[in-house]
């Protein structure tokens, strides 16, 4: 019998997906939202209390809005409802709504979940409006949408939003790990084998989506034959095949993670446009996380460009937010946007170096007190104790500029920042040569 077959028809006893087996029953199988699901989490404190609000779960598709309302329902013994906005008339979820009505005069709560409830326009959202305000009903909204544009003021006011955030690819990867051990739910029955390097790449590919991951990996197994020895051993193939899509060979925590931002640091240092290009390509196409890429380039604007062009900081950090807000592939250009001005922007260490010789002293000379006359004096206490005695207030003088030492004593006159002549930081050098005139004159 031929085994791909076999495995087929296990599958078909099953009938459920993975991703719809492996949906966790608990919050202990829940990965992700520390921020709220935490020990001291709000929306865990509320779960645990069985005190549940109406509310909406805003945040990107795979991240667990239905799975949490499920979790609720169970924790609380309620009666679930689940209604899609795209598949469901507002007309056959006011039925339910009745209905629901009438087991509350029993004691027993009822929560309806609305997927999409964006997709619901003003007018049908305030069907609701009634059945939340008596209590009849625990309305759970999930949007992928902004509630403060898509839902109306009237329902807003009565719930209680909550951002969950995309899944990080450690969170995928620990999903993907849970679902191969677990041999009930998962794929823990058989013996398989995959790297994982892979399973950053189907975490990475995913983009923050636990859905499309385990998909993923249920059809990459699907694809994979067993060798001689029993063992299913997903490779690269397998994956490719299961996205459709190719993966350049690359360890994601080897030394080849290393060489490549490596690689695209020094090209960006060196101004060379095309070679950054290149290298940010073959690390975004082998599958390394985006938001590890654009860390480091917010680095680099500090680093390596610095105040000769301090929008380098501005343009980095919106790249990062890109990233957050549309994933990959679409990021890459905004990824690439970033690399390309920062190669081309004007270079300097000098804050770099001016920050490290500052570190330097902070850590290795005598820690002295702050100077009296740089202390604030908020109690008479510490003014009869000389706090803020001394110190000049650089508004009271017309070059808005005091001649006040603000090193401690084994300090001062030490000059950290020497500024280049390079973009913008020429300006910088010529307002500290003011400054330097404007004291000198005071003395």
């Amino acid at each position: 019998m031929d085994i791909q077959s076999s495995i087929f028809d296990h599958y078909d006893k099953i009938n459920a997906p993975l991703a719809e087996r492996m949906r966790p029953k608990d919050l202990d199988e829940f990965f992700g939202q520390e921020h709220l699901l935490s020990e001291k989490g709000i929306l865990r404190k509320l779960i645990e209390s069985g005190n549940i609000p109406s509310m909406v779960f805003w945040g990107p598709p795979g991240v667990g809005k239905t799975t949490l309302a499920m979790i609720i329902a169970k924790k609380m013994d309620a009666n679930f409802l689940n209604f899609s906005a795209v598949m469901s008339g507002i007309g056959e979820i006011k039925e339910v709504m009745k209905e629901a009505q009438e087991r509350k005069r029993f004691g027993k709560k009822t929560i309806l979940f609305i997927d999409e409830i964006h997709r619901f326009n003003k007018a049908q959202q305030d069907a609701f409006l009634p059945y939340v305000e008596r209590g009849d009903i625990i309305l759970i909204g999930a949007t992928t949408e902004n509630p403060s544009f898509e839902l109306n003021s009237a329902l807003l006011s009565r719930l209680k939003v909550f951002v969950l955030n995309p899944l990080t690819s450690e969170d995928i990867v620990k999903i993907l790990k849970r679902a191969l051990n677990d041999e009930e739910r998962g794929l823990g029955r058989y013996k398989i084998k995959i790297d994982e390097d892979l399973l950053f790449k189907i975490a990475n590919y995913s983009n923050g989506d636990a859905r499309i991951a385990l998909n993923t990996l249920e059809l990459s197994f699907l694809k994979t034959r067993v060798v001689e020895d029993g063992t299913y051993e997903i490779t690269l193939k397998e994956v490719e095949e299961a996205v459709q899509r190719k993966f350049l060979l690359y360890d994601k925590k080897g030394e080849e993670h290393y060489n490549l931002i490596s690689a695209l640091h020094k090209s960006i240092r060196n101004s060379d446009v095309d070679a950054a290009l290149y290298w940010l390509a073959r690390m975004i196409e082998s599958g390394e996380d985006p938001l590890y890429i654009a860390r480091r380039l917010i680095r680099i604007a500090s680093e390596d460009v610095g105040l000769a062009d301090p929008e380098a900081l501005t343009i980095t950090v919106s790249a990062f937010q890109a990233v957050q807000f549309v994933g990959l592939p679409e990021a890459a250009l905004n990824l690439a946007q970033a690399a390309v001005f920062l190669a081309l922007c004007p270079k300097s260490n000098a804050l770099y170096t001016a920050y490290e010789k500052a570190r330097e002293d902070a850590l290795n000379t005598i820690a002295e007190p702050v100077p009296l006359h740089l202390r604030n004096a908020p109690t008479s206490l510490m003014k009869d104790l000389g706090y803020g005695k001394g110190y000049k207030y650089a508004h009271d003088y017309k070059e808005k500029i005091a001649d006040m030492e603000c090193l401690p004593e084994n300090l001062k006159g030490v000059k950290y920042y020497f500024p280049t002549d390079q973009g913008k930081e020429r300006m910088f050098a010529e307002r500290l040569e003011e400054i330097k005139k404007i004291k000198k004159k005071k003395v």
